[in-house]
């Protein structure tokens, strides 16, 4: 994985030094989230956000469910352009009315016409969710299911790295080093139900002993089709590396069992023709070291049952049925989005496969676009693993602005 990130990085810099003297254009074919908006303004200081209210009603016919009803985030960005090539942006989210949390606060230098400098709080480049995450920009209520157990949207970690746009050749980039995921912090933190979402350090007080690597190029030289290819590998961080001798033999072996090798490919597509919309993403996770870290995290009073990899990927399609309606800019949009996961893909040792691990969920709803940056969602998600006789029902309605 190293070395494909390394060959990634020497075919950026061949473009570059190619097509050094050419202008950059705002590339047709691409998407641009808050933060890349701040980016290209050309305002000193710059102010947005996005939010989203949920309501959550479980559907079962053997029993009365309570519903949730929640301002799942509230979210503001905010932006300073030092220079026309120095800019700062945050991300500051209220999460659930209550928990708050800062998700982006990186510096961008930008270098040349192709090459940007990054270092902060930044988002880790996987997929397309973790990147586009404000409610007007995907269909659902609430985001694909495998941005969350496979994924780990929202993913953040601190890093540096570049960045950039070579438009004579279609493409953006992304090549960031970044602290890793923590595994364990007086017990062990990844298990076969949770995967690694509970190994994100989010920026707070982070701790590492070894870097993690993570990328992403894009294709959009084909009309109305966006491709991406995202990576990430590392170690997961462990707190028994703290004030560890070099010469302590015992002690680097222990240590070395509370950590795995985390390597996570992404693969994505969006296609938009006319009225029509298709998007797709597949992930797929792989570890090592995994019989050392079940077998010490166990030997702490926990059954861990983390497995060998993890498999992902959901297929959505839309269609705007407003389309024909010359007179508005509204959309209304139908769509159905499938989605599969498995965190126990694979399995070392004599560990057996657990069926409820793995899942398949069905969305289908309506996305009413009263403009490009408010919309009113309603759908069902229909819900099953393995081990289950038929499918969980959940009806799921929100509103969501972007601004």
């Amino acid at each position: 994985m190293k070395k494909q990130i390394i060959l990634l990085f020497a075919f950026v810099s061949l473009a570059i030094n190619l097509y050094a003297q050419q202008t950059e254009q705002t590339p047709a074919g691409t998407y641009t989230n808050s933060a890349e908006s701040m980016l290209n303004s050309n305002g000193k200081l710059n102010i947005g956000g996005y939010g989203e209210v949920h309501y959550n009603q479980p559907i079962s016919k053997d029993q009365r469910e309570l519903g949730t009803i929640d301002v799942h985030r509230m979210v503001m960005f905010l932006g300073y352009n030092f220079t026309k090539r120095t800019s700062f942006v945050s991300e500051i989210e209220f999460e659930y009315a209550k928990e708050l949390w800062v998700e982006q606060a990186f510096l961008q230098h930008k270098l040349n016409n192709f090459i940007n400098f990054r270092a902060g709080l930044m988002l880790v480049p996987m997929g397309i969710v973790n990147e586009y995450h404000e409610p007007t920009t995907f269909n659902g209520v609430e985001r694909p299911i495998i941005d969350n157990r496979i994924s780990l949207t929202t993913w953040r970690e601190i890093g540096a790295g570049f960045s950039g746009t070579i438009s004579p050749v279609s493409a953006r980039y992304q090549l960031y080093v970044m602290n890793g995921l923590n595994g364990y912090d007086t017990k062990g933190i990844f298990t076969g139900a949770g995967g690694l979402r509970e190994g994100r350090q989010k920026g707070s007080k982070a701790f590492i002993h070894s870097p993690s690597f993570a990328g992403r190029v894009e294709y959009y030289g084909i009309r109305s089709l966006n491709i991406g290819l995202s990576a990430y590998t590392g170690k997961s961080q462990s707190r028994l590396f703290s004030k560890l001798h070099n010469d302590s033999t015992a002690l680097i072996a222990r240590a070395d069992s509370s950590v795995i090798g985390i390597s996570m490919l992404g693969a994505d597509a969006r296609y938009q023709f006319g009225a029509l919309e298709l998007r797709g993403q597949f992930y797929l996770t792989s570890f090592s070291n995994v019989l050392e870290y079940n077998a010490f995290t166990a030997s702490k009073g926990k059954n861990n049952d983390l497995g060998n990899s993890m498999v992902g990927y959901y297929v959505e399609a839309g269609y705007n049925v407003l389309s024909f309606c010359k007179e508005t800019s509204q959309q209304l949009i139908p769509f159905v989005r499938y989605e599969f996961y498995n965190t126990h893909n694979s399995v070392e040792g004599d560990m057996a496969k657990n069926p409820a691990y793995k899942n398949t969920m069905i969305t289908t709803g309506l996305t009413y676009k009263l403009n490009p940056n408010a919309v009113i969602k309603a759908d069902m998600q229909f819900s099953k693993n393995d081990s289950d006789k038929e499918y969980k029902k959940v009806f799921n309605a929100g509103i969501g602005v972007m601004f």
